[in-house]
């Protein structure tokens, strides 16, 4: 099963970061997060990588081939399977996504952001799809709240919760399994999955969502990057499930 892979974001909030290099290849612990993602995918058997690149795209190219090394060997592992398809500097994701579909072919495929991290293994996400005959699968937690949480009675506080978790929302990890015919919901470039394409899905009863309550973190800015990479630094990050 093939791994499409949209990469070809600007990064904005990732300030200095994203400078001179795209965020697919802003680093934690010495190596890009790009890198982080596939290693997850290959330790799950998954190592037929399609991956989207806009922004920098000539710097991910770079990344996977010989001039790169030592900088980058051994970075990643000869045995995987990388195809880099320029998807365009102004294109939205779900037009990314479709300038993929020559490569991914007519089959089931994952397609995931590359800017978060999880611990879930990939052939759960992908048993679900399989079971319900849809066209996608989203994987969804739980969100924390972005403020402290206070449960009043009158004017007295009766439990006060640092930003706690919303166990009553859920939102995209950006982690899915789709089939060939997602293709049909995306009307071309100026397309955004997840504004444009999954409410069109969502309509037609063609998603579904899987439910994971373990570990999630996307890397939208510099303060999330630091936080992953003290998980990394504390020896056992949940993401690594490789030796």
């Amino acid at each position: 099963m093939k791994v499409a892979i949209i990469a070809g974001g600007l990064g904005t909030r990732m300030n200095e970061e994203t400078k001179n290099k795209p965020k697919a290849l802003v680093t934690l612990g010495g190596r890009p997060i790009l890198w982080h993602m596939m290693k997850y995918f290959d330790t799950s058997g998954l190592s037929d990588f399609v991956i989207a690149v806009g922004h920098k795209g000539d710097s991910i190219s770079d990344y996977f081939t010989p001039a790169c090394a030592p900088a980058c060997a051994p970075a990643w592992a000869p045995a995987w399977a990388v195809e880099i398809v320029d998807t365009g500097l102004k294109t939205l994701n779900g037009g990314r996504l479709k300038r993929l579909a020559g490569s991914l072919g007519n089959e089931t495929f994952v397609m995931a952001y590359c800017d978060s991290l999880t611990d879930l293994d990939p052939h759960k996400l992908i048993d679900f799809h399989k079971s319900h005959g849809r066209l996608a699968t989203v994987m969804v937690v739980n969100p924390v709240s972005r403020f402290g949480f206070a449960e009043l009675e009158g004017d007295r506080v009766l439990r006060f919760a640092e930003k706690p978790l919303l166990t009553d929302r859920w939102i995209s990890t950006g982690y899915f399994v789709l089939e060939p015919g997602v293709f049909d919901f995306i009307d071309g470039d100026e397309a955004e999955w997840s504004y444009d394409c999954l409410p069109r899905l969502a309509q037609d009863g063609e998603l579904m969502a899987y439910r994971h309550r373990s570990f999630w973190r996307c890397m939208d800015t510099v303060k999330e990057r630091e936080s992953l990479e003290e998980l990394w630094a504390g020896g056992s990050p949940p993401w690594k499930m490789w030796e």
